[in-house]
């Protein structure tokens, strides 16, 4: 076992996650990079896309992805009453397609895409996507943990667009 250097534990911020420390527990939460994925549903109102780094997997058998939507979001209650989504992982130079399923982006408008054989959108060319039926909802705390059995997927070759710190970026192999 290595034992930590003194001088780097003396520069660590130590503290207890509350809403006076909220600023310092997301500094900590953006030293872990993500990726960048976009979800997709079909609502009564049309496609719906939205913004997330809280993707991850979770088995290879069965197949399931989860994201977590905040429960704050006007889109939340979409997502989670949705019986099939589609969650797109964006290359590093799809960074302005992140920003058009952001608050105030332009989402599907003049943007090129299809439906699925369960009616959900598809952005084609994207790094990966991974087409889901909600096999699961879990509540957890401010947001909805959202779990997805994997229908059908697709990837291509690329670079994928990373999120740390509050900015977006590349991923660089360590040499």
């Amino acid at each position: 076992m290595i034992a930590p250097d003194v001088a780097d534990l003396r520069q660590e911020h130590q503290f207890v996650p509350d809403a006076a420390s909220a600023r310092s527990f997301r500094n900590a939460l953006g030293n872990f990079p993500t990726g960048v994925t976009v979800v997709t549903a079909d609502t009564p109102n049309g496609p719906l896309g939205m913004t997330v780094n809280s993707f991850s997997s979770v088995s290879l058998d069965p197949p399931l992805v989860l994201w977590s939507p905040a429960k704050t979001s006007s889109r939340h209650d979409f997502f989670a009453g949705a019986t099939h989504f589609a969650i797109h992982v964006l290359g590093a130079d799809q960074g302005a397609l992140s920003g058009r399923f952001t608050r105030g982006g332009l989402g599907f408008e003049e943007l090129g895409w299809e439906k699925n054989p369960e009616g959900v959108p598809i952005i084609p060319g994207t790094l990966s996507r991974f087409e889901c039926a909600q096999a699961s909802i879990y509540d957890a705390g401010d947001h909805s943990i959202i779990v997805g059995r994997v229908l059908r997927a697709a990837h291509r070759d690329g670079e994928p667009l990373c999120f740390a710190r509050g900015a977006f970026g590349r991923f660089a192999a360590a040499s």
